[in-house]
């Protein structure tokens, strides 16, 4: 008999998930001042996750049981990553009001990219790049197309 693997329940759990939430968003009180429904939003991010929970699940399934794995290495070393985006973040909120949301997420991301990725010359100039104009666009996005307020911290608000 075959076993399934550990992406086949994590799939199955985030599909039941969206399912939950999903029914959950019938709940949302409509309010009368929006142009659209304010169950529209969530409901297209759970349809998002569900497609790509859907992908996963078919993947999991695909690929078929997996091999035990055993680990050698210690807590730390095992999880540094995860540990170092962590810090990583705990560092771009603590330093969000001086630095703002813009000069803060191009550090964030650049370091983060640094951190997990090559870090040769080359490749820290596409992180900065990278950086640069995905946190830009967001922020552009937010600014000056859905005129939400960011912080902007004390290095911008001198301007």
């Amino acid at each position: 008999m075959n076993t399934i693997n550990r992406d086949t329940v994590v799939a199955v759990f985030l599909l039941l998930m969206c399912g939950v939430f999903y029914g959950a968003s019938f709940q949302i009180e409509q309010t009368s001042y929006g142009t659209i429904g304010a169950d529209v939003w969530p409901r297209l991010i759970l349809g998002v996750l569900f497609v790509l929970s859907a992908v996963y699940l078919f993947q999991s399934v695909r690929k078929g049981p997996g091999k035990t794995v055993t680990h050698e290495a210690g807590f730390l070393s095992r999880y540094r990553n995860a540990i170092l985006c962590y810090g990583l973040f705990l560092a771009f909120l603590l330093t969000l009001e001086f630095l703002g949301m813009l000069l803060g997420g191009i550090a964030f991301v650049f370091l983060a990219l640094s951190v997990l990725g090559e870090r040769t010359p080359w490749q820290l100039a596409v992180h900065a790049m990278v950086a640069v104009v995905s946190v830009g666009a967001m922020w552009a996005i937010f600014t000056f197309a859905l005129r939400v307020i960011l912080p902007e911290g004390e290095i911008l608000s001198i301007w």
